[in-house]
């Protein structure tokens, strides 16, 4: 892979990326799924997450638990690729996640986790899916998810 097909796709993911945190903070991640092969695993601290439809249960199963203001932001992203098509990114998370309607007090990062996540590009689809993703959470704060 060239280095402008490199560009183009790293690009690609991070807008991905950048679209699935968009859904999860504003709209409950009522599309997440979308984001994810239909085999695909999800793995955070004891959260083990296998096939796309539990991880929509996962942010189902959050809106249902009431109010809550979530910001996640990521920063360092960098995507290796193989020879088979396939891509690997790598990149930090910080998330502030509390309970209750905006505004809010402010508090420090409710996790700052490194994240691993795998990739396919899906012809049909006409965009990468992720394969897998696991966070390893390096700081944890604030308020947390009893699953963290």
């Amino acid at each position: 892979m060239n280095r402008r097909d490199r560009a183009i796709a790293t690009a690609e993911l991070e807008m991905g990326l950048a679209d699935f945190w968009h859904d999860v903070d504003t709209n409950w991640g009522r599309n997440a799924a979308d984001y994810y092969a239909p085999e695909a695993v999800y793995k955070s601290g004891k959260l083990n997450l296998e096939g796309r439809e539990e991880i929509q249960k996962f942010y189902s199963w959050r809106e249902d638990r009431g109010a809550r203001v979530a910001v996640h932001a990521y920063s360092n992203f960098r995507a290796e690729f193989d020879e088979t098509g396939g891509a690997t990114a790598h990149w930090y998370m910080l998330l502030w996640a509390v309970d209750g309607e905006p505004p809010l007090e402010s508090e420090v990062p409710t996790r700052i986790s490194r994240a691993t996540e795998t990739f396919r590009y899906d012809e049909a689809a006409g965009r990468w899916l992720c394969t897998r993703r696991e966070l390893v959470n390096l700081f944890r704060g604030g308020n947390q998810l009893n699953f963290s």
